[in-house]
């Protein structure tokens, strides 16, 4: 049975479906980027992470922040702009963090993290740790040049670094096939010294498998290594709606990733009494979790000359 595996994978699943519920009603004070349909990418790498093993990730990281053990309410208040949320309400759905979990922090610049996860794991290496980290991002940040310096410095410095490609295959509304001469990331990574390989990111228990395998090499000294995940994102690029009549992309295209739904499949091999208790478990968690955050206050004056670099006290206090 993968009872874990698909624990984690149903409650991101309905955690998001609650999130596109909750988001008509404009309680939801920010931007969100679903990762409904990508679930598995984050799950089945996550579940072969130790507790001291770190993950850097982009705006759609909901999936990956709970994946990795990030604290539901923390994340479901930090939605709302609540005080109680993991940045205390300044940072919003793309800007996720829970250091207690190992998630370094989300950004909603592109590529961005890329470099802070080679940068981690550059300390680690001089540590002499045997922790990894995780640097998860789309196949439009591999347009950045923070993608090609990253992976060249990674190569040089033999990081204990993963790098993962979800790659949906769309930036925003175009198509990798129309963006990339080459549509071929691994091949990329490969040409910068950093072995690479393509994995199917509907198959979390492969994929949790395979990544087990691969940081084994790395801990013991093997350098960096890069998955490009092939993925698919049901919802609109940013939102809770679909938008398939923009016509950059078809139902078409998205039936068969639905069709091969590893929420559904994995649910369908377990037992109807083990199913229906993680069912149950997880909704208890989710009212819980969407409850506390309606329940919790926003951020005072107070809040906002804190958490700045070079803050002045002084001009805090003056806010209190």
């Amino acid at each position: 049975m993968h009872a874990r595996l698909y624990r984690s994978l149903y409650r991101i699943r309905r955690v998001e479906e609650e999130v596109a519920r909750v988001y008509a009603t404009d309680k939801i004070k920010s931007p969100v980027h679903l990762s409904i349909g990508q679930e598995a990418a984050s799950v089945g790498v996550c579940e072969a992470l130790r507790d001291d093993d770190t993950v850097f990730g982009t705006y759609r990281g909901h999936a990956l922040y709970l994946a990795k053990g990030g604290d539901l309410n923390a994340m479901v208040a930090e939605l709302y702009g609540k005080a109680t949320g993991c940045t205390k309400g300044k940072g919003g759905s793309m800007h996720l963090i829970d250091p207690e979990a190992g998630v370094m922090g989300t950004s909603a610049v592109v590529g961005t993290t890329i470099a802070n996860a080679a940068g981690y794991a550059y300390a680690l290496k001089l540590r002499r740790s045997d922790a990894v980290v995780v640097s998860f991002f789309g196949d439009g940040a591999t347009e950045e040049g923070v993608f090609a310096e990253t992976l060249n410095f990674a190569a040089l410095k033999q990081l204990p670094v993963l790098f993962v490609c979800e790659n949906n295959g769309y930036a925003i509304h175009t198509s990798q096939a129309r963006r990339q001469g080459r549509p071929d990331i691994a091949g990329k990574a490969e040409a910068f010294g950093v072995p690479a390989e393509r994995l199917d990111g509907n198959d979390p228990v492969g994929l949790r498998d395979r990544t087990e395998q691969v940081l084994a090499d790395i801990r013991a000294g093997g350098g960096p290594r890069l998955f490009e995940v092939a993925t698919y994102r049901w919802r609109e690029h940013v939102g809770p709606g679909r938008d398939f009549k923009l016509g950059y992309r078809s139902e078409a295209e998205c039936d068969p990733w639905v069709a091969a739904d590893p929420v559904a499949r994995l649910g369908a091999e377990l037992p109807d009494d083990v199913r229906a208790a993680i069912d149950g478990e997880v909704e208890e968690e989710v009212v819980a979790a969407f409850a506390f955050a309606e329940d919790s206050p926003f951020p005072g004056p107070h809040e906002l000359m804190t958490d700045l670099f070079g803050e002045d006290a002084d001009a805090a206090a003056a806010y209190a």
